[in-house]
């Protein structure tokens, strides 16, 4: 018995040639052209992978439902969708909304690359590391009880990403060997074979 797991990052919420921002869970952007169009390449990546999920969760932020309903569009199947707080993107305190420039002015790059290498946040961001380590976990039980033997569908947003590796119980090793970032439109499996998650798949994107 295999119960899989997608993660996905939302599609982009920034035009080409704007200047991006910290968008955090305080911020609900829409996608962008481009970020529809990811959202259809992700459900056109999955399908060609015979990857089709039984139930989908999303945050509460349009950028995540719309690139799900058009995932799942895409790949042609209709299920529920349940938005869920723990999906919700990290606040990013002071540095909400500001240009990355701004950000490392504020706090260097020392604290950017603690957060990219090792998900430990930067003096005033408002997050919970641990808090999101067992939300994780706890929702990987749930899923095993709610729906086993099949296939879960989540869209949430980078800072919340991370943690997923959790799952697998070798976070430190995991982190060492790979980049905790996803990309935009990019998507992670993990699979459950009865014993243990395993990591098959991190930070997949989903070819033009």
């Amino acid at each position: 018995m295999t119960t899989t797991l997608i993660i996905a990052r939302h599609g982009n919420t920034f035009e080409a040639g704007q200047t991006p921002t910290r968008v955090g869970g305080r911020t609900d952007m829409p996608l962008t052209i481009e970020g529809r169009a990811q959202s259809q390449r992700l459900g056109t990546h999955l399908k060609s992978m015979n990857i089709v999920p039984d139930v989908l969760f999303t945050s509460r932020l349009q950028r995540t439902i719309e690139t799900g309903y058009l995932a799942m569009q895409t790949i042609g199947r209709t299920v529920t969708m349940r938005p869920f707080t723990m999906f919700d993107e990290i606040d990013y305190g002071p540095d909400e909304n500001k240009t990355e420039a701004e950000v490392i002015a504020r706090i260097g790059q020392d604290a950017i690359t603690n957060w990219d290498q090792n998900a430990i946040p930067p003096e005033g961001w408002i997050v919970d590391p641990e808090k999101i380590k067992q939300d994780w976990i706890s929702f990987g039980d749930d899923m095993l009880r709610e729906y086993p033997d099949e296939t879960i569908f989540v869209v949430t947003s980078n800072g919340i990403a991370r943690f997923a590796p959790h799952l697998a119980g070798n976070f430190d090793q995991f982190k060492a060997d790979n980049k905790l970032k996803l990309s935009t439109g990019a998507f992670s499996i993990l699979t459950h074979d009865g014993n243990a998650w395993h990591i098959t798949e991190w930070n997949t994107k989903s070819a033009k």
